[in-house]
């Protein structure tokens, strides 16, 4: 089966643990452990997914494992080694009003207090300090700036973020 449309990747599943069926497991959740809370996973790659259910987690070293349903001996779980962990966002707390994931970000075009219409969001990068839009130049733009980083400061930087019209607006210069 395909992936399933829409789905999030939470995480990737790595080398085997034991001989048992165990699998390592590389959570991109904010809390690592709250992969765990979301079920069932999609896992796979390319074109080739499948729905699994966990039977048993816990911590192991600084790390997590997983044992997956049907999933028993160390030869079937070499198989799923390297696949991402997705999750259908349905699965996602509901957030505030003023709250917002970041693949909510992706593809809102970034407008500066000017008018200037700056690009479009292409991803987002974590930072140690703060977060920061990498935002996708117009093939037109006056500056000839392919990529532009916006640090992702609300007040300062971030004037508004409206999802419904797909725009953000932004205190940040053109040219830089």
């Amino acid at each position: 089966m395909a992936q399933p449309e829409n789905n999030i990747v939470v995480g990737r599943l790595g080398a085997v643990y034991g001989i048992k069926g165990w699998l390592k497991v590389s959570s991109f959740t904010d809390e690592p452990e709250s992969i765990f809370s979301y079920s069932p996973w999609s896992v796979g790659r390319d074109k080739l997914w499948q729905e699994v259910n966990i039977v048993e987690w816990r911590r192991h070293n600084k790390g997590l494992i997983v044992k997956l349903e049907n999933v028993d001996v160390r030869e079937k779980a070499q198989l799923l080694t390297g696949m991402d962990i997705c999750v259908s966002p349905e699965q996602f707390p509901d957030l505030s009003e003023d709250e917002y994931y970041w693949r909510d970000l992706v593809g809102l075009s970034v407008v500066n207090l000017n008018g200037y219409n700056m690009g479009v969001v292409k991803s987002l990068l974590e930072t140690g300090s703060n977060d920061v839009l990498v935002v996708k130049g117009n093939t037109n733009d006056a500056f000839s700036i392919s990529e532009r980083l916006i640090p992702l400061i609300e007040d300062q930087v971030i004037k508004s973020i409206d999802t419904d019209t797909k725009l953000i607006t932004v205190d940040w210069e053109a040219d830089f």
